[in-house]
């Protein structure tokens, strides 16, 4: 072993010095550095002993332990000269006779009352009597606090028998109006041992800014009145407002426009995605040429950095819980932004040209020598693809400025799919005869009916080996049509209206009217119209066909622009997530019914009487938005008109008034929207069968140890995406689920991050209905305390929100 004066010259020491300095990331100038270096390595190798030598000549260590309650192997190793070598392993346990460990929470809020506890250990062979003082400090000042914190009896007494542990309790209660960290250190004395600790421990506001909005949506001109009841019958006097904010598109059928770049950029190179940007470049190519006012808006968003070419999930960030970089969208959120920006690209009337004729080439070169299309270049044929495409193929026909009929390309496409796709349909005819099939029953599937309904988009004449089987099918449908599902229905509607079989296609439209849900909110839907595992089980492209069929072969325009309200009303809370359902959503907003992006309409909003002069209005989308701060708030403010005009129909138009304000957790009431949430708590105890929950109702006491149940109850009227719930805990609770990650239950999927005073929930799909999940905590404190509420918003439309009502448990000591 070498002295300490040969280790200070060692190379060891060199080592340290420049692993030192490469951290610090700097070089050495002065000898103040090596000496930095020097005591880094002194106080990190602890081990490294100080050496004594006894007249006998035996090596005494001394050395400094680390501040740590553990066990500690010590090995030792000496060599002579001569290479004779010893070895020495031995356990060392860092603690001391009498040790105190606090427990305490994570946080408090103002206005709790808290049972403070910390154990004291003796472990000494003789019983013990002694003190425990609690102090509590300001680091900001370095002041006692105890007298705010009613820290009335800070020096508590205890006996403790040998090797026995003994718990001792300090009650205080947090102040109002104190919310900064807040220094503890607690010191336990007996005889001539002592033992500490100090740390800082944050105390939370219990009041908390809550936002109530209230969605604003008017279908065609008028004026509508909408009433923030909260707001107009606030009796509160613990309320401060902060701010209002108004905000009003007044033509969001742009937003349809602005899904156009998605279909471009979308980065697969299967044949229905090569469509679709072939298909994407003809839709872009007929808005820009319908209106010299739609092209002049363009070249707008071309030469300025415009604010509707932001992502919905990154706008009103002062209107949402939570910072979009602290949910795991945010990706999302960026990608979606670039693929607005594109709208510049997109809409070059030179670049579309070039853009169509590229893709209608690697379309071309897709194809089978059988007229049939694979998923990908090369694979087997797929007959659901290509009646997708050529499908598509029908409808640009449809599509006004539409240009593939010059496309010679596109006519051999299409002239080479359609005898593959009338075999196929021959085919199935011949099974049936084949193994002897009841043709009296219904032998109708999916496939033929997206069979008939993409044939009657071309007036070629079918060949007279498929003939036959052509008008079999067609027979089915007249027949069968009410035991299809809606976008069956919808289809065949349209195939019997243009084969002039308009009497059973009308009554078709009659019986899916009875059958809709005509709501002036959402607009005409179908309960049944939701998602399944298969391709016709989509509710954007199903309600895409409905309009269509309403718009072709119905009479009732005012339908058409409901079912278009419902549309939109999807896209405002959520993601068109498939090529498919983008380009059937804009075909079906952009050309159906009454062309809403022509119109040019005004709004006027009065609240309380008092008119709202909007600023920084975005071109095209008409977004425009306004703030009224705190002191300017009026609780007459929570009525509010909005008048209309100059939508050239029947146009949507919608907004939403947000009101936020500062309040006592204890004291906030529940609000819904479109969003509802509730929030209960229920013991879990053990039971003859199993656990049993027994809910804890105001006036109930909880006890240390008990295991808490959250239960969270959320409805939504829509399907929602991007929906963000937080649910604020009580200080004395400490959650059973410490790691983050993705959990599954009661159907519902989402990813659950526990935070200090919260648990957060990200749906990234929250479908229409009722969901019921719960959540664990333990009690670890005796006390009163605030629970906080759960509060839920949309990441797409922060007027999607809803929040619990909040309320204070108390808790006992364990008996």
């Amino acid at each position: 072993l070498m002295k300490d004066e040969e280790i200070r010259d060692s190379s060891l020491y060199e080592m340290v010095e420049v692993d030192y300095l490469r951290r610090s990331k700097q070089q050495p100038k002065t000898p103040n550095e090596s000496i930095a270096a020097r005591k880094v390595f002194t106080e990190t190798a602890f081990f490294l002993p100080k050496l004594t030598t006894d007249t006998d000549g035996n090596i005494e260590f001394s050395f400094t332990m680390p501040e740590s309650l553990t066990k500690w192997k010590w090995m030792s190793f000496a060599h002579t000269k001569d290479l004779a070598t010893g070895m020495m392993i031995k356990e060392i346990v860092t603690q001391k006779e009498l040790m105190i460990q606090p427990n305490m929470p994570r946080f408090l809020r103002e206005g709790d009352k808290i049972i403070l506890s910390a154990r004291v250990s003796n472990l000494s062979d003789k019983a013990v009597t002694g003190e425990a003082v609690l102090q509590l400090i300001d680091p900001e000042t370095n002041a006692p606090v105890d007298g705010l914190f009613k820290n009335s009896f800070p020096t508590q007494y205890f006996n403790a028998e040998s090797k026995q542990t003994t718990a001792v309790q300090f009650e205080v209660e947090v102040p109002n109006q104190f919310t900064k960290p807040l220094q503890y250190r607690i010191i336990a004395k007996a005889g001539n041992n002592s033992d500490g600790e100090e740390n800082i421990l944050p105390v939370l506001s219990n009041r908390m800014m809550v936002t109530e909005s209230l969605p604003l949506q008017m279908l065609g001109e008028g004026q509508q009145v909408f009433t923030l009841e909260k707001l107009l019958n606030n009796k509160s006097n613990t309320i401060t407002n902060h701010l209002i904010t108004v905000e009003y598109s007044t033509n969001p059928a742009w937003y349809a426009v602005l899904a156009l770049p998605y279909l471009m950029e979308y980065p697969y190179e299967c044949s229905e995605q090569t469509f679709s940007r072939y298909y994407a470049n003809t839709i872009a190519a007929s808005v820009a040429n319908s209106s010299p006012a739609i092209k002049a808006m363009f070249e707008k968003w071309k030469a300025e950095d415009s604010s509707a070419l932001i992502s919905n999930l990154m706008k009103n960030q002062q209107l949402k819980q939570l910072m979009l970089e602290q949910t795991p969208w945010v990706f999302e959120a960026k990608s979606e932004s670039q693929q607005r920006r594109n709208i510049a690209l997109l809409f070059d009337l030179h670049r579309l040209a070039s853009e169509g004729k590229k893709n209608l080439r690697k379309l071309a070169d897709m194809q089978n020598a059988d007229g049939s299309f694979p998923w990908f270049k090369g694979g087997p044929a797929n007959r659901y693809i290509t009646q997708h495409i050529i499908l598509g193929v029908g409808r640009l026909s449809k599509v006004e400025g539409g240009s593939w009929k010059v496309e010679d390309e596109m006519d051999e496409i299409v002239g080479k799919a359609l005898p593959y796709l009338d075999d196929e349909l021959g085919e199935d005819y011949n099974n049936l005869i084949k193994y002897k099939a009841d043709l009296t029953k219904q032998q109708l599937s999916y496939t033929q009916v997206q069979y008939l309904y993409m044939r009657s988009f071309f007036e070629d004449t079918i060949d007279t080996k498929n003939k036959k089987a052509f008008d079999y099918y067609m027979t089915q449908g007249k027949q069968y049509w009410l035991k299809m599902d809606r976008q069956s229905q919808a289809m065949i509607a349209i195939v019997l209206h243009r084969a002039n079989h308009k009497a059973t296609a009308q009554a078709i439209l009659k019986s899916l009217k009875e059958n809709a849900i005509d709501n002036p909110t959402l607009g005409m839907y179908w309960k049944e119209n939701t998602r399944g595992y298969f391709w016709y089980q989509a509710p954007v492209e199903t309600q895409s066909l409905l309009i269509e069929a309403f718009d072709e072969a119905g009479t009732d325009q005012l339908a058409v622009e409901k079912m278009k309200l419902w549309l939109l009303n999807q896209k405002r809370v959520q993601d068109w997530e498939t090529t498919k359902a983008t380009a059937d959503a804009i075909y079906a907003l952009v050309r159906k019914g009454n062309n809403w992006l022509k119109a040019n309409p005004s709004v006027q909003i009065t609240l309380g009487g008092m008119p709202i002069r909007f600023q920084g209005e975005v071109a095209g989308v008409g977004y425009s938005s306004a703030i009224i701060e705190g002191p300017k708030v009026k609780n007459d403010m929570g009525k509010v008109t909005v008048k209309m005009s100059g939508t050239g129909g029947n146009g949507l138009s919608w907004g939403a008034l947000h009101w936020q304000y500062f309040e006592d957790m204890d004291k906030i009431t529940s609000a819904n929207t479109s969003l509802s949430l509730s929030k209960q708590f229920f013991i879990e105890r053990n039971g003859k069968s199993g656990p049993v929950l027994e809910e804890l109702k105001e006036g109930n006491t909880l006890r240390v140890g008990d295991k808490l149940k959250v239960r969270i109850v959320l409805t939504t009227d829509r399907d929602m995406e991007f929906m963000h719930l937080k649910d604020m805990r009580a200080s004395g609770t400490e959650p059973v689920n410490v790691l983050s990650g993705y959990r599954w239950q009661g159907g519902l999927g989402y990813y659950e991050a526990t935070n200090d005073a919260s648990t957060d929930f990200f749906f990234d799909l929250l479908p229409k209905g009722t969901w019921v999940f719960e959540y664990p905590l333990f009690v670890t404190h005796a006390g009163q305390f605030t629970a906080g509420i759960g509060t839920i918003q949309s990441m797409y439309a922060p007027e999607f929100n809803a929040h619990s009502q909040g309320r204070k448990i108390g808790a006992g000591p364990r008996e």
